[in-house]
């Protein structure tokens, strides 16, 4: 942290060299090295690397411990060159896989996946651990070392069995383990090979990812590592670990401009209480297992430790959640303000009319039907409200409705009856405990109270946040103080779009590494949310031009020029623009003639030249570290493009496709060691 370093991001899995061209592995992280150190990179930023199973997103771990067996080197691992050699089927086997897996932009997951599966259990049969059925001494080590390796090698091997689908699926005797009966069941005989099967593979990727670590620190480069916040609940710790999560609760986002119902990421919430009693022994293992490979990580969705919006397991949308924790407002404040009972339970219920549903059937008593599945009705009035036993709008989606409606209306029924769920001002968050929904504001209830009712309940609201606020910061205070200090890894936190005062402080305060990326380091909150100086970055952050889940360089300049033209009348001085300032921020030129100009270079074709103005530009942040994606590097030299700017990019959020998360190199990492164009440009840049 004394010196100002520019670094690389790229995932393991997009490396790729000229003898292996079936995924990044661990060991091309070595050449990938080379290269670094040859262009000044000080840094190497890696995706996360541990096993997510079936799910080819690196966020959606299946462990928080586990490597991804994906990235094991098949012919480095112990016993390969005998066995290639004595055993046919497994040599015809190999030779087949790597064939079958030729080079492409995006690599194939699933495939690849399966293939290197069969492979490693081929060569785990021909070792001592898989003829014998027991651990060898090295395994033996390894796996006292290691305590997590047994539980999830249990996971692993009743995942195969249920043909990998969910633990919430399968047989109670298997979904509902203690540790004990987890211990009990590793230990079993009849399945001892199965499990040490998975034990095995962890062994050797550790061993070769352990083994790249090393080339990578003694050619005096850093290794980050990027540390998912969240747990698929399809995970082996929450199998294992119940007590760390919260399974009734997911997590997620409230409601935005671009997502009008919020997120639902799907993935359990932490129960921090738990934790904090545990001395947060989890965490504290998870980090301390990071540190045998990492130098720096990455605190992915860092607000979550402060706060996390965490949606009931019942729901499908987002806005029904509430942040954890939480201040309420109890029921004898309500009173106070002027709210009897019936006041309260109009604005904390949803009130149905029956029109709402009649509307669409066009036939009274179909419509009283359909309501009466989810609903009770009010004594005397066409007015319902949801029965106590729904308890979220997945009851409704969930629902037949074909004896009651056409097809064609079904949809609409039940899109009614979920708009009708979130129609509140409050959520009961426990008994005679309130918050308020997210986007109360545009509810029924909401917009039947007088002024007087609504400045009462939004002074309310407005002091409710202010206690929130202290409870966030207690709360990450508490954590970052438990678990940032078991290590010496560097810790950074994503903490993109926060606007919680609380947020910045404290991670100055635990010596956290923000993020800033060029394109979004605005004041948004001021008038024409002007760009942020590159001299005004906080210096404990890291600098970016791009992340995994945005566009590259190339695409933000295609396709957003309202943005592009904002970010050179900004910095107009890197783009060869007169502006007349001299020490300070005053313009001598015209306003309107340096907009010309940078209307000008916006509306330019991106080229090497301007990707090489953006890097340098970007480097001169006040920011420690500056560590861009390898794509951004990568287009100061044409002739590595892809045909298409959209093709170069690692994920599109909100989309589940075989193009996610698969992206690959243009080309092989010794044609790019030979580039000596590229690395000076390169080194030019990392010159900070």
């Amino acid at each position: 942290m004394k010196k100002r370093l520019t670094g690389v991001a790229v995932p393991l899995g997009a490396l790729y060299t000229k003898d292996n061209s079936v995924i990044g592995e661990f060991g091309d992280l070595k050449p990938f090295a080379d290269f670094c150190k040859a262009a000044g990179i000080s840094i190497i930023q890696l995706l996360p690397v541990n096993d997510t199973g079936t799910q080819s997103s690196p966020y959606s771990g299946l462990s928080a411990f586990a490597l991804h067996p994906i990235y094991i080197r098949l012919s480095d691992v112990p016993g390969f060159d005998a066995l290639y050699k004595s055993d046919a089927k497994f040599k015809k086997a190999y030779d087949d896989f790597i064939k079958s897996q030729k080079y492409a932009a995006r690599y194939n997951y699933d495939a690849i996946l399966n293939g290197k599966n069969a492979l490693l259990k081929m060569l785990y049969d021909a070792s001592d651990e898989g003829k014998t059925g027991e651990a060898g001494t090295e395994l033996s080590k390894w796996i006292r070392a290691n305590g997590w390796v047994k539980s999830y090698a249990v996971y692993k091997n009743l995942k195969w069995n249920y043909m990998q689908a969910s633990w919430k699926t399968w047989l109670d005797t298997d979904r509902l383990k203690t540790k004990e009966e987890i211990t009990a069941l590793w230990n079993k005989k009849a399945f001892k090979k199965e499990h040490l099967f998975y034990a095995w593979c962890q062994m050797v990727a550790d061993a070769q990812f352990k083994d790249a670590v090393a080339y990578v620190h003694e050619a005096g480069l850093l290794l980050k590592g990027d540390m998912p916040i969240l747990m698929n609940e399809d995970s082996a710790d929450a199998w294992a670990c119940p007590e760390v999560f919260n399974q009734d609760l997911r997590a997620g986002a409230p409601a935005d401009g671009d997502n009008p119902t919020g997120q639902n990421w799907g993935f359990p919430t932490y129960n921090w209480k738990n934790l904090k009693e545990a001395d947060y022994g989890w965490w504290k293992d998870r980090l301390k297992n990071a540190s045998k490979y990492y130098d720096a990580y990455r605190l992915d969705h860092i607000l979550g430790f402060f706060r996390i919006w965490a949606i009931p397991e019942a729901d499908l949308n987002a806005l029904n959640g509430h942040t954890e924790p939480y201040a309420s407002i109890k029921k004898t404040e309500l009173y106070e303000l002027g709210f009897d009972d019936d006041r309260i339970r109009w604005l904390s219920q949803p009130h149905i009319p029956t029109s709402a549903i009649e509307d669409i059937t066009w036939n009274h008593d179909k419509a009283h039907q359909i309501l009466a599945i989810f609903c009770d009705k009010i004594d005397g009035e066409e007015l319902w409200r949801f029965a106590p036993a729904v308890q979220g709008s997945k009851a409704i989606e969930e629902a037949d409705l074909s004896e009651l409606c056409a097809p064609e209306a079904i949809g609409r029924v039940k899109q009614t009856l979920v708009d009708y769920w979130s129609n509140r001002t409050l959520i009961e968050i426990s008994k005679n405990k309130y918050v308020p929904l997210w986007t109360y504001g545009q509810s029924t209830s909401w917009g039947s109270l007088n002024e007087k009712e609504k400045t009462a309940l939004t002074e309310c609201f407005d002091d409710l946040n202010k206690k929130n606020e202290k409870l966030w910061k207690k709360q990450a205070d508490e954590i970052f103080e438990a678990i940032t200090k078991v290590v010496k890894m560097i810790p950074c936190g994503e903490d993109l779009g926060v606007g919680i005062e609380c947020v910045p402080k404290t991670m100055d305060a635990h010596k956290i590494l923000g993020l800033r990326v060029v394109r979004w380091c605005r004041e948004w909150a001021e008038a024409g949310q002007p760009y942020v100086p590159f001299a005004d970055y906080t210096p404990l952050s890291v600098t970016t031009t791009s992340v995994h889940d945005s566009s590259t360089l190339r695409q933000w300049w295609e396709d957003e020029k309202e943005s592009v033209k904002a970010f050179v009348m900004a910095n107009a001085e890197y783009f060869g623009i007169e502006t007349g300032a001299e020490d300070g921020p005053l313009f001598t030129v015209p306003k309107e003639e340096i907009e010309k100009k940078a209307e000008a270079v916006a509306k330019a074709e991106f080229s090497p030249e301007l990707a090489q103005t953006l890097l340098k530009a970007s480097a001169t942040s006040a920011s420690q570290w500056f560590i861009p994606p390898l794509q951004d590097f990568l287009y100061m030299d044409k002739s590595l493009w892809l045909d298409k700017a959209a093709d170069e990019r690692i994920n599109v959020p909100g989309t589940v496709t075989e193009f996610n998360w698969t992206y690959r190199l243009p080309c092989t990492l010794e044609d790019l060691s030979k580039n000596t164009a590229l690395i000076e440009k390169i080194k030019a840049v990392s010159q900070r």
